[in-house]
Formats: C-alpha cells, structure tokens, sequence
C-alpha cells in the first residue's frame, strides 16, 4: 500500500503506485520560494503551504504542530516509538484507504518523519483541492444553499457508513472544490472502525459545536436552526439508506 525510503533516518512515504521521484527538499517550504513555487498560505496555529510541482499541480504541504498546552513546551516534537505509530503514518496510510474507498479527501503525495535522537518531526504533502473554499468561509459571506447543506449531510454520512471516524469534524475541515463537491480534510487521529452509533453522533456533535463557536466569532454568519435541520435530516437519511 506504502513505499518506504529510508535513508539515515530519514523516512519517505509515498503511495505504492507513485511515479514522483521526491526528496526530503520536497518537505522544506524554502527549497520552494527559491523555486518561486509557493503560490498561497494559510497562516495561523498550523500553517499550510500551497506549493506548484510538477506540470503546475499545486500540492498543500503542512508540516506536524503539538497543540494545547505541551505544544508551547515541545512544538513540533514527538517521541519515536517506530515508524507505524507516527500520528503522520497513521494519517498518511488513512488517507490512502479512503481513497481506495472512492471517498472525497485530499489525494496523498508524500509524507516526511525525520528522527533525531529518538525524537521526530514530520511532515504531510496531498493534493490541493481546486478552489476550496470551506464551509465556515462561505457562511461568513451568505447561507448556503438546501442543496449544499444535504450534500454536506450526505457525504457525512458516506463516510459514517463505511466506519469512518473523523477526529476534529468541523466546518473549518469540510470543503467545497471548484464543482461544488463536498470533500473532507485533515485526518489526523482519525481512522477507521467498527461501525455504531456512539462515535457517529459525537462526531455530529462535535460538528454543531464548530456552527456555535464560529457563529460567535465573525460579525456575519449565515447559518440558522431551519439549516442545521436540513442538514442533519440529510445526513440521518442517508446513513440509514
């Protein structure tokens, strides 16, 4: 399923089917401004690059940040216990899975563990969605539509059904790409298991919480009692289908 380079503790991972020949300069956002190929950011507690490659594909690269409060002692530090229980293998292998599921998420490229004295960093590269724009971006300008409310139910439900569990679903990780299509990102911690109700509804919940917390954030905010029915009444529908 994985290709594994590993040179002097340098690990590379790539899909089995890849045709990139990718270097560890892939992972470092310089070895791109000297390229002049860093086309966008997204800047905040875990910053994301968008980088142009090859035949002018844009990449997201981002690298691995603690959280909370060991993230201001140890930032971008993690104790190595083996390659495999990495939080970026375990996303890097997820992702691979879901798309073999035909499950809408970023197309895996590469990802980068460097151990160092039994601590290590890493990095995740996947393909760019086409202009995505989450779904917390578009409620700030206007509501969305009863169409794309149930395509987010639905597809929430596409990945409930096949026992998908996301770690952090909120609408700051649900996507539309240029088609309108609804797509899912940032994996990290999730993972898939045996299917029952419990971690499916604090999934939803932890999704209602994010319209509360954003909706108390910004000035405008076009989401309402009537939107999250539509939404959920999708989503429910669609999971017992």
């Amino acid at each position: 399923m994985l290709k594994i380079d590993n040179t002097d503790n340098h690990f590379i991972l790539t899909p089995q089917d890849s045709e990139l020949s990718i270097t560890h300069d892939w992972f470092n956002v310089e070895h791109w401004r000297q390229k002049d190929a860093v086309v966008n950011s997204k800047l905040g507690r875990a910053p994301a690059w968008f980088i142009r490659y090859q035949n002018n594909n844009i990449a997201v690269l981002k690298h691995y940040w603690r959280g909370g409060l060991i993230g201001k002692l140890l930032s971008d530090q993690y104790l190595f216990l083996g390659l495999e229980k990495t939080r970026v293998f375990k996303e890097f292998k997820l992702l691979t899975q879901l798309k073999e599921l035909q499950l809408p998420v970023p197309v895996p490229i590469a990802a980068y563990v460097k151990v160092t004295f039994g601590i290590y960093r890493a990095d995740i590269l996947t393909q760019a969605i086409p202009d995505a724009q989450s779904l917390c971006e578009k409620l700030k300008q206007h509501s969305a539509t009863k169409k794309e409310l149930m395509a987010v139910g639905k597809t929430i439900a596409d990945f409930h059904r096949k026992g998908v569990y996301h770690d952090d679903l909120n609408i700051n990780n649900i996507l539309f790409d240029d088609q309108g299509h609804v797509n899912l990102i940032d994996f990290d911690k999730g993972d898939i298991r045996h299917i029952e109700g419990s971690w499916q509804q604090a999934n939803i919940d932890r999704l209602a919480r994010s319209f509360k917390k954003e909706a108390g954030k910004w000035p405008t905010f076009f989401f309402d009692d009537a939107d999250w029915q539509t939404l959920i009444s999708a989503y429910q529908t669609h999971l017992d289908s």
